[in-house]
């Protein structure tokens, strides 16, 4: 069965949201395991600079290579990243799943991911080049990923 991981930076706190992912989550477990892995984000001051910016990415983000599966198909939320209809997102899963039995989703924290990251990913995605908090990235990333294996399976659901 594939697996596939999520890793995010931040905790969820509003109860909408968790609700939301459990919701996704039972539903993906008909077709996939699961296993989101939340990571803490680091406390950014008040007082910000490029220097601080880039020293705060560089934590989170290596944080997030030490919790990386070496064997796993890595794909980076990102907004540089390529755009999908929910038909392309279904077909390139299929594709990536037939070769690999393991997909790691990076949602990185509020500053982004670092070059030394992203140079890591096999594939950068963009859900919309708006910008979205990162907790509720995961909510539209497991819907897409379960309406992805309804698309797949000739199931109804994206209708």
């Amino acid at each position: 069965m594939l697996t596939i991981q999520i890793i995010c930076v931040g905790k969820l706190k509003e109860t909408y949201l968790k609700e939301a992912i459990l919701e996704y989550s039972k539903r993906l477990s008909k077709y996939i395991k699961l296993d989101i892995l939340e990571l803490p984000d680091e406390k950014i001051p008040d007082k910000i600079n490029n220097n601080i910016m880039d020293l705060v990415k560089s934590k989170e983000c290596n944080n997030i290579l030490n919790h990386l599966k070496k064997d796993s198909y890595i794909i980076a939320l990102d907004l540089k990243g390529k755009q999908f209809s929910s038909e392309e997102f279904s077909k390139n899963l299929e594709e990536i799943s037939m070769e690999n039995s393991h997909i790691t989703f990076i949602i990185g924290g509020s500053l982004g991911l670092t070059d030394e990251l992203l140079n890591k990913c096999n594939q950068k995605i963009c859900f919309s080049k708006m910008t979205f908090p990162h907790q509720l990235i995961r909510v539209f990333l497991l819907e897409q990923i379960f309406r992805a294996f309804k698309i797949s399976n000739g199931e109804t659901y994206h209708r």
